[in-house]
């Protein structure tokens, strides 16, 4: 049984996960969408830098 279609479908999913605040961050137009993606990228490993940059993706700072 081959289970490579299961296991791509979760990588996408969990990098979808991952860079979820930038995928926000985006969607909103936000002001500091640089920043967000910046401490997604480094820091969202970690679950509090993850927590954070999603957070501030949906901050009321955001562009028009």
């Amino acid at each position: 049984m081959d289970a490579s279609g299961p296991v791509f479908v979760f990588w996408l999913l969990s990098l979808f996960v991952y860079f979820a605040p930038s995928i926000v961050a985006f969607n909103r137009s936000h002001v500091s969408k640089g920043g967000i993606v910046v401490i997604n990228l480094f820091l969202g490993w970690t679950f509090i830098g993850w927590v954070i940059a999603l957070a501030w993706a949906f901050s009321g700072r955001h562009g028009k």
